[in-house]
């Protein structure tokens, strides 16, 4: 079982990140939430686009059920290369690339979905979630922003968290998307974020 950091805060680091090569598994398996993916992402030609990636296997089980235009995205190079060497060959028709989810490198309107399992998360752990600090919340609503900006109109951010609502829905609620929460898990939850862009 791996290690968890001393402080929540080491967490957030990207330093962290590399030396436990990123990996974020600690949500849903891929079985449990498969007739979630093929309701929200009914096409399996859609654009799909993850946001940090790390070393999860979310992108390989997708590939896997057919998903096979999928971006993967990571601020540790380390992580990119890992994953790009694992599989190149077994999968090659996914993107790997070291990029950081605040400032996204590509065109307006040019995914159909983008998903977070984690990533959002690693930025939001201060001590103090009542009071968080103005860089943290920065950072947060600039990856839902720049989310929202690739994203095509009737595209939709899918945000897989044990964060509950009236501590998340303040970063990723927007005026112009539509937003559902649905609660998932029994004796521990985990929660869903749909948010479905207008236009």
């Amino acid at each position: 079982m791996e290690a968890l950091p001393d402080t929540n805060q080491k967490f957030g680091k990207k330093e962290y990140c590399i030396e436990r090569g990123s990996s974020v598994e600690g949500f849903k398996t891929y079985s449990e939430i498969s007739d979630l993916i093929h309701e929200l992402i009914p096409s399996r030609d859609a654009e799909i686009l993850v946001l940090g990636c790390g070393n999860s296997t979310l992108s390989e089980d997708m590939y896997d059920d057919s998903y096979h235009h999928i971006t993967n995205l990571d601020y540790s190079g380390v992580v990119i290369e890992q994953m790009s060497a694992r599989h190149s060959k077994t999968r090659p028709e996914m993107k790997w690339i070291e990029m950081d989810v605040r400032h996204l490198e590509f065109p307006d309107a040019s995914f159909d979905v983008a998903i977070d399992k984690g990533t959002l998360d690693a930025m939001l752990t201060p001590k103090d979630v009542w009071n968080p600090d103005p860089q943290m919340v920065s950072d947060c609503n600039t990856e839902i922003d720049e989310a929202y900006r690739i994203l095509r109109p009737g595209g939709r951010l899918i945000y897989l968290t044990f964060g509950q609502p009236h501590f998340r829905k303040q970063y990723v609620n927007r005026h112009d998307w539509k937003l559902e929460i649905r609660e998932l898990g029994e004796s521990f939850h985990y929660y869903l974020y749909v948010c479905t862009k207008l236009g």
